[in-house]
């Protein structure tokens, strides 16, 4: 990158880091049930919320209980399932339409982060009626106080739960992008984990995985704090001890708690500290071939933490040494590398992939899309141009 630009993007993190402390985050209130919801929307004064969730989970009848307990408590409600792994604009549009078709009043995401981002998107667009999700990409383009929202994560991974952003696909360029607003942070999260009881072990790991890339690239980014960085952490800590066993043991229902506790708490650090080229160059991928954003982060994360090299040496070790990794007799060098060690020990119990497939006539596309994204908003370890993502993207698919 040259210097111009490298200044330019340090000194836009920067700004943005002095903020930090006077920037209006805030957490979501926790609720351990989802028979809870019903008094929710009665406290809020709620009658009439529009469910968002994907076609999967609404087949499996993982909203049965929800919709059981508000019918009980005669509250109406409507539900929107046509929600796809990379949601899209025209997703957000027909969600709209069905809030507004059936006079909702509040919004409630049940899923992973794919109906968590419609359900925001949902919500800009109800805010924001004659503005197009594309004018409002990027930060703070919505300022207008969206409806109530309630997010119920069924996958311990994205965090989208606590976030202030939602990742939409346009549908005619597949172009994914993302949008920043601080009334896109849900206002109750539900951590409850039977909702997570039967989910394939396939969603546990790359969801889980998703949850890591976000602590550690929270951890690693030159924008954190000590709250951020003491989130991360403990989110790391949980997920080494708890993600292989919930893969092997779903009806371990300690371990699955664990597991939504850490996917929470590496959401907040994110939402503060934000993430890096890993997410950058996953949400290209996602967006031209639809890869599971888990499955892309979990692939990636260890080819960008080997290619930012010495600049995270120190902070990967202290990730090994507060996480019980054995570093006794261990130069910072070799505990770093047991971290990147870990993660690809991980990958390969999950049967993660090495690889991507990536099309060479892609390469050009998906690098100035990730550039786009990460530069100058993500304080990444060490910033890198155009040609080096590029770089990363052929080494990622590289059969």
């Amino acid at each position: 990158m040259n210097r111009l630009r490298r200044i330019y993007c340090r000194t836009f993190q920067k700004a943005l880091r002095l903020l930090l402390p006077i920037l209006p985050y805030r957490n979501p209130i926790m609720i351990e049930k989802i028979e809870e919801i019903p008094q929710v929307c009665i406290k809020n004064n709620k009658k009439a919320p529009l469910i968002v969730t994907d076609r999967n989970l609404y087949a499996l009848g993982l909203t049965k209980t929800l919709e059981e307990s508000l019918s009980e408590n005669q509250i109406s409600y409507a539900v929107y399932q046509d929600v796809t792994a990379n949601p899209t604009t025209d997703q957000v549009e027909k969600g709209r339409e069905v809030y507004l078709k059936n006079q909702c009043d509040c919004l409630i995401a049940f899923g992973g982060g794919s109906p968590m981002d419609c359900a925001k998107g949902i919500g800009a667009r109800i805010a924001r009626p004659k503005k197009s999700l594309n004018q409002m990409k990027g930060l703070l383009k919505i300022r207008k106080k969206i409806p109530l929202l309630i997010a119920i994560p069924t996958t311990a991974g994205t965090g989208s739960e606590t976030t202030l952003a939602a990742v939409i696909v346009d549908s005619k360029t597949r172009y994914k992008y993302a949008i920043n607003d601080f009334v896109l942070i849900p206002s109750y999260a539900i951590l409850d984990s039977e909702v997570t009881k039967s989910l394939p072990p396939q969603v546990v790991s790359t969801t889980g995985m998703d949850a890591l890339t976000h602590a550690i690239e929270a951890y690693i980014g030159k924008s954190g704090n000590r709250q951020t960085r003491k989130e991360a952490l403990f989110a790391m800590k949980l997920i080494f001890e708890n993600l292989e066993e919930t893969y092997l043991h779903p009806q371990n229902d300690s371990a699955r708690k664990e597991m939504l506790l850490a996917a929470h708490y590496a959401g907040r650090a994110f939402s503060k500290a934000y993430v890096g080229y890993v997410h950058a160059l996953a949400h290209a991928l996602g967006g031209k071939y639809d890869i599971p954003h888990g499955l892309a982060n979990a692939v990636i994360l260890p080819y960008v933490l080997k290619a930012y090299g010495s600049k995270i040496e120190k902070k990967l070790s202290h990730i090994a040494e507060n996480c019980g990794f054995d570093i006794e007799g261990k130069s910072v060098q070799e505990t770093a590398q047991m971290v990147i060690d870990r993660i690809e020990k991980l990958n390969r119990t999950f049967h993660h992939p090495t690889h991507l497939h990536i099309e060479e006539s892609d390469l050009d596309e998906l690098s100035h899309d990730a550039d786009i994204e990460a530069n100058p908003l993500y304080p990444v370890p060490v910033l890198w141009n155009r040609n080096q993502l590029k770089e990363i993207l052929s080494q990622i698919g590289t059969e």
